[in-house]
């Protein structure tokens, strides 16, 4: 097998599955390798995300691969990278709160900044206090955002007002989910209709 090939395998192995509990709601992000490994051991089937028929491990060998980018292949077999998983005996719902932490407040603001939307690697973005504590600003969900090295340095020990600055949003604190520790360019499109935010949007049509 070629380089590139065993090197893109790996990335594929590593792509994000979404796992659902046994009343189809979102629990838990996997990796592709994993998810694999538990739909083979038969705690978990692959959900196809056009039908959303389920599919055990021998099955879904036999699901034609229409793209063949997501393509697994061995020199015995070729499998599609699943999506989506459904387990097979869990039905509980994990309650968590989202830690306030620099990574999660990247991945919160897609690493964005809050200020000119201007979007940046790690090392041209900062953690600004939208009131300063210099102010009794505190650092959390709701007083900290992303900004750029420029609106940073524009907006100093200002309130965004006073600097002449508009947040993009307001700074909340992020609702847990299964996608915490993934960027939203990473969510997959086919997970769309088991987000919490989809079916709000559903519900007022």
């Amino acid at each position: 097998m070629r380089a590139t090939e065993t090197l893109r395998r790996a990335d594929l192995l590593q792509r994000a599955t979404l796992v659902l509990n046994r009343s189809w709601r979102p629990v838990h992000v996997t990796t592709v390798r994993r998810a694999l490994c538990m739909v083979f051991r038969e705690s978990a089937r692959i959900v196809c995300p056009e039908s959303l028929q389920t599919y055990c491990f021998d099955s879904w060998l036999e699901v034609p691969i229409q793209d063949p980018s997501v393509a697994i292949r061995s020199p015995r077999v070729a499998i599609a990278a699943p999506e989506i998983i459904l387990l097979a005996n869990y039905n509980r719902v994990p309650c968590h709160v989202a830690p306030f932490t620099r990574r999660n407040l990247f991945l919160r603001d897609d690493y964005t900044c809050q200020y000119c939307a201007r979007r940046g690697p790690s090392n041209r973005l900062s953690v600004d206090h939208v009131k300063p504590r210099s102010r009794g600003g505190s650092t959390s969900w709701e007083n900290c955002v992303l900004a750029c090295v420029r609106c940073n340095a524009r907006k100093a020990n200002q309130t965004p007002k006073e600097a002449g600055l508009r947040l993009l949003r307001a700074p909340t604190r992020p609702r847990w989910t299964p996608y915490l520790n993934l960027r939203p360019t990473q969510h997959m499109e086919s997970w769309s209709r088991f987000t919490p935010q989809s079916k709000r949007k559903a519900n007022r049509r």
